[in-house]
């Protein structure tokens, strides 16, 4: 019988143990990945479709983010896992935007390949979201890596200014719903100062750029209601519809406007 160093032999019995720690992440536990960490909750019935992928806002984080349980709640609902990825000290480092802390495009990359070979959600079944800055975060991926997303629901955030042109973002643009509020006086729907030195972007002009470069048919504009808002959709883009709700509310993301953009979005499918 071949004999073993005893240094190997506890490695050897160490490693099933690390095996299953890697595995041990959820809602209470972060999952790590190369720059950072994520959260998830997956539906308890078992029936699991997709993921839904948010972007938390200002000096939040995912363990809080995983708290706001009517939002986590309703993306159980829709058979989709429910992840809250983990911004640094409660920023995001898009393009002009006050935190540069991390390579946000690498690090976004890193999470879709770990919930890939972990759980294995694919493109289409991976939606992105996000709230206020978070927000921003969700358009500058869609932007730059939106061939890896199937959809995107987002509330209360845009670019900054200067704004990307369209052919800065991939042609596969994903279809998707955006909540904005006329009363939001956070981020407004035209943008507003930040210090000196960086200026949140106009909402129609953030959309005008994506629908330029999914080559949307704005002829084909029509108005539907969802959660009771009048939006405007445009559906015959490269990849699906955009919809853009402009409610009378403030600064807010809302379980019942992420339940219509969900099922507008189709998700369940």
């Amino acid at each position: 019988m071949r004999q073993y160093p005893l240094a190997a032999l506890l490695l050897i019995a160490a490693m099933p143990l690390a095996v299953s720690s890697a595995m041990l992440c959820g809602a209470q536990t972060a999952c790590p990945v190369r720059e950072g960490n994520y959260r998830i909750e997956l539906p308890q019935d078992g029936d699991i479709r997709g993921v839904f992928v948010y972007f938390h806002g200002f000096k939040s984080s995912a363990r809080l983010q995983m708290q706001q349980r009517s939002l986590v709640e309703m993306t159980l609902a829709h058979h989709l896992a429910y992840v809250a990825v983990d911004g640094i000290e409660g920023g995001w480092s898009f393009p002009h935007g006050p935190s540069q802390d991390r390579n946000e495009k690498t690090f976004i990359t890193n999470v879709f390949d770990d919930l890939r070979q972990r759980y294995g959600f694919t493109p289409d079944k991976t939606v992105i979201g996000g709230f206020s800055i978070g927000a921003s975060m969700a358009w500058y991926t869609a932007c730059e890596q939106g061939e890896k997303t199937a959809a995107m629901v987002t509330f209360s955030g845009v670019f900054w200014d200067p704004l990307p042109k369209p052919e800065d973002c991939v042609a596969g643009l994903p279809p998707m719903v955006h909540f904005h509020g006329t009363a939001d006086q956070t981020f407004p729907l035209a943008g507003r100062a930040i210090g000196t030195k960086f200026h949140q972007g106009d909402a129609l002009e953030s959309l005008a750029i994506l629908r330029e470069r999914a080559r949307c048919d704005m002829k084909a504009a029509k108005k539907v209601t969802l959660d009771n808002i009048e939006c405007d959709d445009v559906p015959d883009c490269i990849r699906g519809d955009s919809v853009m709700c402009i409610h009378n509310d403030g600064h807010e993301a809302r379980a019942d406007m992420l339940d219509a953009g969900l099922t507008a979005m189709g998700f369940p499918k």
